[in-house]
């Protein structure tokens, strides 16, 4: 709630193009001590030299990340789109992949994890101007240490996109990458549960290249409203209650994940170390795509996602499996025994996903579910935001529901 008033704030209407004391419009100094706020808040949350709090989203973190580091057909090894990767880490549909020359790594065949041995081979052989880490639907711990190790031997910078993990790293559940990375990139919502947008965190030599990579080389002015609800995210996630938060988040992604096999299901890489599972619904039903369970369990009150799964033979657009987290829930108070329901429920409106009936049923359930442990538990019944058709009991991203 503290997050929504802030983006909700007077600060939504305010110009302020620059940074703190280097404005092109007069009456920013409160906006100065906001984002000078919000800045010093980031880099004690993570441990970095230097932040910039202004990107709109994630992708524009990475964008000035890139713009900061590299020139225009510079190699990069990025994780492919298809093996975890996101659009940004080179796909070339994307201005990552158009902009520069991206080669890709992956998983391994045998236990699906990143597979470090190929990242060194093309590491060595390409010599990258920059080596990108993270991912957008990888379940496992990624360790940042060797992947430097990686990059001094390759020559190579390293950046690592924290986009998902970012608030199981503040929280003390994912290992830090910062004391690694030459860039950090990341989203201030997801597990971080602050507003939609983007931060980069960097090395004090890197600042002055990042700063003017955002403005004025991308962005015009920040979203100053934003600006205010990252402060206060950052200042929420210092705490002992985001930590609990953080580890709960694993608690329950493990849970579900396990609930989950018992029902038919294949976990890819065989469970879970963080917020999301990748599950492979072909040992469920080898005739159900990610397409029809999306839309069934959507249906159903639960929302998650379609997603490819390591060498999908189905399209982006129908896919094999489907992406499930548990920021979501883990807010609203699910614990173990919810994530076993969670389970059952996505079960059996799969299996039944012919009857209407069933599904509705299992949507009965879902919102009694929901009805139980609301989205804000701090707020009263009335106050509580409308569910916009879906109880959500299972969301991949999101940390406010």
């Amino acid at each position: 709630p503290a997050v929504m008033a802030a983006t909700g704030s007077v600060f939504t209407n305010k110009y302020s193009e620059g940074y703190p004391g280097r404005r092109y419009y007069g009456g920013n100094m409160v906006a100065d001590e906001v984002e000078d706020l919000a800045r010093r808040r980031a880099c004690e949350l993570f441990g970095a030299d230097h932040a910039n709090v202004q990107p709109h989203a994630g992708a524009i973190a990475n964008m000035g990340a890139y713009q900061a580091l590299l020139e225009a057909g510079d190699t990069v090894l990025g994780m492919s789109l298809d093996h975890g990767g996101h659009l940004t880490h080179g796909s070339p549909v994307n201005f990552s992949g158009l902009q520069y020359r991206f080669v890709s790594y992956g998983v391994t065949a045998s236990d699906e994890r990143i597979d470090m041995d190929q990242l060194r081979d093309l590491a060595l052989a390409e010599r990258p101007k920059l080596i990108v880490a993270g991912a957008t639907a990888y379940p496992r711990l990624i360790h940042p240490e060797p992947l430097r190790e990686i990059a001094d031997e390759a020559g190579a910078l390293l950046m690592f996109d924290a986009a998902h993990i970012a608030g199981l790293i503040a929280g003390g559940v994912h290992p830090n990458p910062t004391q690694y990375a030459d860039v950090v990139t990341f989203t201030t919502h997801k597990t971080l549960r602050g507003p939609r947008g983007g931060a980069i965190i960097c090395r004090s030599d890197h600042g002055p290249a990042v700063d003017k990579a955002m403005f004025p080389g991308i962005q015009g002015g920040p979203l100053d409203h934003a600006v205010a609800a990252k402060a206060v995210a950052f200042a929420e996630a210092a705490t002992d209650e985001f930590a609990d938060y953080a580890a709960r988040i694993v608690e329950n992604s493990r849970a579900l994940a396990s609930a989950l096999a018992g029902h038919g299901f294949r976990l890819v890489s065989g469970g879970t170390d963080n917020h999301l599972m990748l599950v492979d619904l072909r040992t469920f039903d080898p005739d159900l795509t990610g397409k029809e369970a999306q839309a069934t369990l959507d249906a159903a009150g639960i929302s998650l996602n379609k997603n490819t799964v390591p060498d999908d033979p189905r399209s982006p657009f129908v896919t094999s499996g489907v992406r499930i987290g548990t920021p979501a829930v883990t807010t609203q108070g699910m614990d173990a025994d919810d994530m076993a329901t969670i389970a059952d429920l996505i079960s059996r409106a799969l299996r039944n996903r012919s009857d209407d009936a069933a599904v509705a049923a299992v949507r009965a359930d879902a919102e009694e579910l929901c009805a139980a442990k609301p989205p804000y538990p701090g707020l009263d019944a009335e106050d509580q935001p409308a569910s916009g058709g879906s109880s959500r009991p299972a969301n991949a991203g999101r940390g406010n529901p």
